[in-house]
């Protein structure tokens, strides 16, 4: 805050801007936040990026690149640190006084109730109230259920000795993130972005900002509540469309219909959206958001049955790929128990190195307790330590001899597995493809036994 005790205007930020002196904090610099970062440090600002994870903070520091799966990023990565405009600290005390702006992009996760875990946030809302300066403008970039900002993370910061005061000597905003990990650069180019505050003179400043860093479309939301609904809603969307065609797979199984056969022909029709069966729904977002909309639902005694009963359906399906590669084995009249089975792909989606909630994991201890010897191949987690379970370093030998693959996530690497290939080296050619990946006509022809989810035809 300037010496007349007066917050910074629109003009006093667009000078700063221009003459690249505003500086920025980014607090939390794991998938998201440190892209975001990088961005704003590739525009010339100087950012600091803050995170506990000291190991992360030691690599960015010595120019190691953490995040080799989200391309584009390790050129700006290389040339944001050559040129001293970003490095990153353990020291969030030290940081906060030298900024003008502090983004935050904490994780939410989920407890073990499902209930949502804004304790990162919080616990960082403090540190705001002890060290931040005056005048600062905050920006929440996590994903946090409707009032969370307004209700919790506002009271916090001004604490009860209201050494500060929202709109009279700090500003708040949201600016949910909408990168999709893996493309996140393409996203930050091309997605518009939500901005959302307590005043419209904090939203114009945060537009100003971000239309300076992200050549995108800025979406002004009445205030934060609106902003970061929106967000839930278009992750909730996804996550409750993909359990109506989960739940749809599974019908169509016993029917003898193949669902991407249906959702090939549905999509050319004007106003469908296609989603895509599979072994289930994880990731930092997808579940988390839905659990933040039941949790904010709760408190206004809304049990919302749809979002509810999706979360449902997903969570079933890594026990159905289960059932699918029992009721294989039982077609090849193999026990299950003491048999080796492969799992092809433990992250939770395609090509990128990231476990958080992935279907794997459940699918890989239902089989343990079946007595199965699971192995695991995955191109981002070779001859490490995953689950319990030594990862393979290759595909080759990782196949050779098994009794069963299953095909959890949809690696580009996979899509050029022949089911010729996979039979002449399996012990038992038993395949169990969750993902769409196997051609089910040349399984066939190739005497692997084949189930595949949602192909109803599979074992035909």
């Amino acid at each position: 805050m300037d010496s007349n005790n007066k917050l910074k205007t629109l003009d006093d930020f667009k000078k700063l801007i221009n003459t690249q002196s505003l500086q920025i904090c980014v607090v939390g610099i794991g998938r998201i936040g440190l892209p975001t970062a990088l961005s704003f440090a590739d525009s010339g600002l100087n950012t600091i990026g803050v995170d506990i994870n000291s190991n992360l903070v030691r690599m960015v520091n010595s120019g190691e690149f953490p995040l080799k799966d989200e391309p584009g990023y390790n050129e700006i990565f290389d040339n944001v640190i050559k040129n001293k405009k970003f490095h990153a600290t353990t020291n969030i005390q030290e940081a906060l006084p030298k900024t003008d702006v502090i983004l935050l992009s904490l994780p939410t996760p989920m407890n073990n109730d499902n209930i949502p875990n804004y304790s990162a946030l919080k616990s960082v809302g403090n540190h705001l109230h002890d060290s931040m300066r005056p005048g600062t403008l905050v920006i929440v970039e996590s994903t946090v259920e409707p009032t969370f900002v307004e209700n919790d993370l506002i009271p916090i910061i001004e604490g009860d000795d209201k050494r500060f005061i929202v709109d009279k000597n700090f500003m708040i905003g949201v600016c949910p993130e909408t990168a999709n990990p893996g493309e996140i650069l393409k996203d930050f180019t091309k997605l518009p972005r939500l901005v959302g505050a307590t005043n419209e003179s904090t939203s114009n400043i945060i537009m100003e900002i971000y239309k300076h860093v992200f050549p995108v479309d800025l979406i002004k939301m009445s205030n934060c509540k609106t902003a970061n609904a929106v967000k839930l809603t278009t992750n909730v969307f996804r996550d409750i469309n993909i359990a109506f065609i989960n739940e749809l797979s599974l019908l169509f199984e016993k029917l003898g219909i193949d669902t991407y056969e249906v959702l090939k022909a549905a999509k050319t029709k004007y106003n469908f959206q296609v989603h895509y069966p599979g072994a289930g729904v994880g990731g930092p977002c997808l579940p988390v958001n839905s659990y933040q909309m039941l949790n904010i639902a709760r408190k206004f005694d809304n049990d919302f049955r749809t979002v509810r009963t999706g979360r449902e359906i997903n969570e079933y399906m890594p026990e159905h790929v289960i059932d699918l590669t029992i009721d294989a084995f039982n077609e090849a009249k193999k026990p299950i128990k003491n048999s080796t089975i492969l799992i092809l792909g433990i992250s939770y989606k395609p090509n990128v190195k990231d476990i958080q909630l992935s279907p794997a994991e459940t699918i890989i201890k239902k089989l343990q307790d079946l007595g199965v010897i699971v192995k695991i191949y995955d191109p981002y987690f070779k001859s490490t330590s995953v689950f319990g379970i030594e990862t393979a370093h290759e595909l080759l030998s990782a196949i050779t001899n098994v009794d069963g693959v299953i095909l959890v996530t949809a690696h580009n690497e996979f899509h050029d597995l022949e089911p010729v290939f996979l039979a002449s080296k399996m012990k038992t050619p038993i395949v169990v493809d969750s993902r769409d990946i196997i051609d089910i006509h040349a399984a066939r022809k190739a005497g692997v036994i084949f189930r595949g989810l949602g192909r109803g035809n599979a074992s035909k």
